[in-house]
């Protein structure tokens, strides 16, 4: 357990020149950030601060989303017949490894006319409700969500409410649902090929796709979205949406966008920020207090966020995680997973961890007889978020700290804490061994890494380059 040297003024609380006063709403921090000397602290991050104030109010998130992490399901490249049933082997593992919510890649068939590569885009769709037949049928797809269920996980599926296929049914149906250019062809306003846009401005068509949306709530039971580029789609359809869904159940609401102003609407947006400071740091572009500065922006605002290393689209077009990232990504890993608001994300074959590029249009299959380095590592990271409460994200008595040390432009050292529950994270974002001291506080007792059982006491670490730590109290 930490102690701390700081002193007591007339209720306020002082941490080395940073004051917060509780009140009834939260807590206002009032004094800026001093780099040379990291010492931050964010307490209910909810709430404004002086320098990110945020407007909007967040809803309320399903309680089972606030310790959780997403698994992202690439159901193609999964196993060698690519099927729901084949995947359904892997789920015994997934929940020993700790993945709790579990996102599908979306499900639904994909075009003929205009398809790339062999087998084409998940996200050119020629249907809201039907299975793409590569996959399996609908029944095994119920069956496959049933059985995650009954071994606890949670199942949102992604939804791509811009644009469809160029030979979605609606073409035919519904064509008065599509943009057209001047020429009076649909088309697709950011040049992909093989997708044409959807009008949000002609409103049959938001009640339309909601019932669509609702099909998979009724039909299937899944209990949320990840909605692919979210901000392409006004604002006013997703509320429209929400207003109606959750009324048939409270679902989780995951938005592709860092848009601010999605924040009233969705649960979690995307950290693309932080991934983008991440990889400038690995490169030397940028220094720490750089990326403290997206960190501290993420700790302040009102929106969980989905906080990764790699995705779909990060793996297939800009390389995996190891090509990015290099030996840093274990450690940015473990920054995703136990910084404040965040939902970490993991994409399907970074526990191999799987080190190559998969095709996005073609068969490409992840090989899970190659290793698996990165099992133990997952398990752990997962198991305690979700079963040590200094992690869960924040109410008005969670704290996360940065804590000042001698070596602040390579070391991050942070400390969650709610209530006795303390969790010290700390790591070295450089590429050469650092030897430092973390100040301001000491501990009394001992604690423990989970990763390898190694004790801590004192405030004198020795740590590898682009090394990662984790202490809990015993």
């Amino acid at each position: 357990m930490w102690h701390s040297e700081d002193a007591s003024i007339q209720g306020d609380r002082i941490w080395k020149g940073m004051l917060f006063a509780p009140n009834n709403k939260g807590v206002l921090i009032l004094t800026e950030k001093l780099f040379s000397n990291l010492s931050l602290v964010f307490y209910n991050p909810a709430i404004h601060t002086t320098k990110h104030q945020m407007k909007v109010t967040r809803r309320d998130i399903v309680e089972w989303a606030l310790s959780a992490n997403i698994y992202e399901v690439n159901i193609r490249q999964y196993t060698s017949e690519g099927t729901f049933n084949a995947f359904r082997n892997h789920l015994p593992r997934l929940r020993k490894m700790g993945v709790e919510i579990l996102w599908f890649m979306p499900v639904t068939p994909i075009s003929l006319l205009g398809r790339k590569g062999t087998l084409g885009s998940y996200y050119a769709c020629s249907s809201y409700t039907k299975i793409n037949p590569e996959f399996g049928t609908f029944e095994d797809f119920k069956q496959l969500i049933k059985h995650a269920h009954e071994m606890g996980f949670k199942v949102i599926i992604d939804w791509v409410a811009n644009h469809t296929g160029w030979d979605h049914e609606w073409i035919a149906t519904h064509p008065e649902f599509y943009k057209k250019n001047e020429a009076g062809n649909f088309y697709d306003a950011h040049g992909w090929e093989d997708v044409v846009d959807l009008n949000y401005e002609h409103k049959p068509l938001w009640k339309e796709m909601v019932a669509t949306m609702k099909f998979w709530i009724t039909e299937c039971g899944i209990d949320g979205f990840r909605c692919d580029m979210a901000h392409l789609v006004t604002i006013d359809f997703w509320e429209y949406a929400r207003t109606i869904l959750d009324q048939q159940k409270q679902l989780l609401w995951v938005a592709e966008t860092e848009d601010q102003n999605y924040y009233k609407v969705f649960d979690a947006t995307y950290a693309w920020e932080l991934l983008h400071s991440m990889e400038k740091l690995y490169r030397n572009e940028i220094a720490l207090p750089q990326l403290v500065d997206v960190l501290s922006k993420y700790a302040t605002d009102n929106a969980l966020r989905l906080m990764f290393t790699s995705n779909h689209d990060e793996n297939s077009h800009s390389g995996s995680e190891w090509e990015r990232l290099g030996e840093a990504a274990t450690a940015f890993a473990v920054l995703c997973a136990t910084w404040i608001n965040s939902l970490p994300l993991i994409y399907s074959g970074q526990e191999l961890p799987n080190v190559k590029r998969l095709l996005f249009f073609d068969k490409d299959v992840i090989d899970w007889n190659d290793h698996n380095q990165l099992g133990h590592y997952y398990t752990t990271l997962l198991n305690l978020r979700k079963t040590n409460v200094a992690l869960k994200n924040p109410d008005q008595t969670t704290e996360c700290r940065i804590l000042a040390n001698t070596a602040p432009a390579s070391v991050l050292t942070y400390l969650r804490k709610k209530d006795e529950n303390e969790v010290l994270v700390v790591l070295n974002l450089s590429p050469e061994k650092i030897y430092f001291q973390i100040k301001d506080y000491q501990i009394i007792g001992t604690m423990v890494n989970p990763f390898n059982g190694e004790h801590f006491t004192g405030n004198e670490l020795i740590m590898e380059s682009w090394g990662y730590k984790i202490f809990v109290c015993i």
